[in-house]
């Protein structure tokens, strides 16, 4: 009887360990080189998708969400605008609220402009770092909140790219640090 408890046991513990895993950590396959330098083409990441159930993505977070034009398609970007903030890109610079971002993360500058425009409730201003070869907010979209699916965490294939997602602060996008 103990023995036939203990396999229930145990069956129950590990349904809800995967249970958990399921609903807080997925996986994600980069396709395209909108994240170069710091992501590539191939990589594997490892999402934590109940990040924002505490916090609020916050400028510089690398995030996978849904495409507000196409929803089979999930894509990844960073953050550079939060809501109620404008955002104007010109002479190969960001500016928020006016203040140039500073982007050492960047592959090159961008060689486009982006008319000042302010970032709607909910909603976030997200570019590639590979600023020149990436189909993001400067094409005209935002992402809805309810579009993100997860802060990028860890990079986990192949192995020489093993590490932490690099995300920036507040303070080191303004320049502050």
């Amino acid at each position: 009887m103990k023995y036939i408890r203990d396999i229930i046991v145990t069956a129950i513990t590990a349904i809800v360990i995967f249970a958990v895993l399921q609903i807080s950590i997925g996986g994600f396959k980069v396709y395209g080189q909108c994240m170069v330098p710091n992501v590539q083409h191939g990589d594997y990441l490892m999402l934590n998708k109940i990040a924002y159930y505490f916090e609020e993505p916050m400028r510089g977070d690398v995030i996978v969400f849904q495409s507000p034009r196409d929803p089979q398609t999930n894509l990844l970007k960073r953050i550079v605008g939060i809501p109620g903030e404008s955002i104007e890109i010109t002479h190969g610079t960001v500016y928020i609220n006016g203040t140039a971002l500073g982007e050492p993360y960047i592959a090159e500058p961008p060689r486009y402009t982006y008319p000042k425009e302010i970032v709607p409730r909910n909603s976030y201003f997200v570019l590639g770092d590979n600023r020149n070869n990436s189909a993001d907010s400067h094409t005209g979209f935002t992402v809805p909140k309810e579009n993100i699916i997860g802060k990028a965490w860890f990079n986990y294939w192949p192995p020489p790219e093993w590490g932490l997602v690099k995300h920036i602060t507040f303070e080191q996008a303004l320049g502050k640090n």
